[in-house]
This record gives structure tokens, C-alpha cells and sequence, in this order.
């Protein structure tokens, strides 16, 4: 399910009848990503005077807030498979919210941007589950779950995303969401590979290194060449378990990596890349070269 056109496009009475939902969720075992996705966008939506919940009702915000947020450093994602992260909160409401009825849920959330107008937003498939430490406070553990294979991401989501906290009453059509709790990196998920020859070479003969760094196109669902980066190649004498820099080279237009070394003794050679905020760091296997 997508959330940026819905946010960005629609005015007056939000209209979000049309989010899709991925195929996991589609056999109705769960709403909450659905019911989360218009609450949020009917609690940052100066445009609309409408309830998302009714026509005619404009909730009030609930007696919730959030703190404490913990989420993953990162969030590496690829061309299909279906990544979650979990994210964990401690929850404080009033007196007169009863976290543990049916009519209420609460979950955590990421977006990028401006909250009040973000470009995109990720939800988990399910509700949080809160352990009460307290009248009116409780710890709460909750998912992000990402489909890139449903188009939820382009290439130019990449990147910082914040995170917060949403809480909803089914029963009052109340919501709150407050952002600003956290960071992580939503990474583009990195692949780099190499091959040394000749196999196996004379000693101060050329030992040609080839490779190749990619990364996933969320808007292809393909591995591509990353393109114009600082990439070393590194070597490890068979005996050791220490690789250690030989060089540094750029790869091309298509993300290939190509470069010259004289054999000397036994090894491993690899390729190391050390990672960017859109895509993280990534090692090739080593590939050995038998020396005579």
C-alpha cells in the first residue's frame, strides 16, 4: 500500500478508499494497515474538515502520546521480498483511554519528509501489542513492514526517513500521530562480486580483478550498476584473516569494476564497498588465486 499519492494528491474529503493492500493482507486477516493509513492522513490533513471515519464527524485527538522510540539503524530493502523492522515505545495515555479495548490500536509508523506533508509513509501490517506498566502507561513492540514488490518505494525514497507513533479509537473516530521520534535509513540493498584471473597464475604475471556493484531498483524490482563510486580492492594471504587494501578504484556507467595487480604469493582477493546513506556498505567474497 502506497501512501504518497493519497497524502499529496487528495483534497477536501479525504478519499482513501483506494490504498492498496498488499497480497499477504488482502485476505482480510488484518485492517489495521488500512485504518492506520487514513487516520494519519486525516490527523495531517489541513485540506479536509471531514472525518475519514465518517462523513459528517471530526474527531477529536485521543489522550495519547509517545516516547522512548527504538528502530533499527537501518532499514535495507530490496527488489521483491517483503522486509520488516521492529520498533518498540513506551505509550502514555489518559485516564479515560482503555488501550486493552477492541475499538483502540496503536502502531508505530516512518515517513519521509515533512510530517504535515511527506512524500511517503510505511506502516506495519499489524497493531502494536502493549504490555501495561501502569494506570496510564504501557511498553509497546510494533512492525514496519515493507512490500517493495507493491511499488511503496521509489529510488528517490532512499535514505532518512523519521519515525512516530499513531493511535486510533474506532469507537470515538479519534486518532492521534506524532512524528519526530526517531531516524533510520531506508537503504537500497547493495550486491558486489568479483572474479581474479588468470587461476591459477605465475608468479609476477598480471592478475586481472574484475566486479560489479549494484544495488536494487525499486521501480524496476532489478539489481542495477551503481554508478561512479569509490570502491577498494583488497587482499588476504591464504594463512590470514586480515584483508588489506591494495588500491582504490571508481566503477563505470554500469557499475562494473575492472584493474590490474602481479601476482606474488597466495590469497584472497575482494572487493569492498564502504556504504552511502542510500545504500549500504557490501563485501564481495573473496575469490583465491593459486600462485606458482
Amino acid at each position: 500500500m502506497r501512501i504518497r499519492a493519497t497524502v499529496a494528491a487528495v483534497s477536501g474529503a479525504l478519499a482513501l478508499s483506494a490504498l492498496a493492500v498488499p497480497a499477504a493482507q488482502a485476505d482480510g486477516s488484518s485492517s489495521y494497515r488500512a485504518d492506520a493509513a487514513k487516520a494519519f492522513a486525516q490527523a495531517t490533513s489541513h485540506a479536509s474538515a471531514k472525518s475519514t471515519f465518517s462523513a459528517a464527524a471530526v474527531p477529536a485527538d485521543l489522550d495519547v502520546s509517545f516516547s522512548n522510540l527504538k528502530i533499527a539503524k537501518t532499514v535495507r530493502v530490496g527488489t521483491t521480498q517483503h522486509v520488516s523492522t521492529t520498533v518498540t515505545y513506551k505509550l502514555t495515555h489518559g485516564a479515560d483511554v482503555d488501550i486493552t479495548s477492541a475499538d483502540f490500536a496503536n502502531g508505530p509508523f516512518i515517513y519521509k519528509g515533512s510530517l504535515d506533508s511527506p512524500e511517503n509513509v510505511l506502516f506495519g501490517d499489524k497493531e502494536a501489542t502493549c504490555t501495561a506498566t501502569s494506570a496510564t502507561t504501557a511498553n509497546c513492540k510494533g512492525l514496519i513492514d515493507v512490500y517493495p514488490d507493491y511499488d511503496e518505494l521509489l529510488n528517490s525514497d532512499a535514505g532518512t526517513w523519521s519515525a512516530g507513533g499513531l493511535a486510533l479509537d474506532y469507537a470515538t473516530e479519534g486518532e492521534t500521530v506524532q512524528g519526530g521520534l526517531g531516524k533510520t535509513l531506508v537503504q537500497r540493498v547493495s550486491r558486489l562480486t568479483v572474479n581474479a584471473a588468470p587461476e591459477p597464475v605465475k608468479k609476477g604475471k598480471t592478475i586481472t580483478v574484475t566486479g560489479k556493484l549494484s544495488r536494487a531498483n525499486w521501480e524496476t524490482h532489478k539489481y542495477a550498476g551503481y554508478t561512479n563510486q569509490p570502491v577498494k580492492l583488497q587482499f588476504r594471504k591464504k594463512n590470514s584473516n586480515t584483508y588489506t587494501t591494495v588500491k582504490t578504484i571508481k566503477t563505470n556507467s554500469t557499475g562494473n569494476l575492472k584493474t590490474t595487480v602481479k601476482a606474488s604469493v597466495d590469497g584472497f582477493f575482494r572487493y569492498s564497498f564502504a556504504g552511502t546513506s542510500t545504500t549500504p556498505a557490501v563485501n564481495a567474497t573473496g575469490d583465491f588465486v593459486d600462485v606458482k
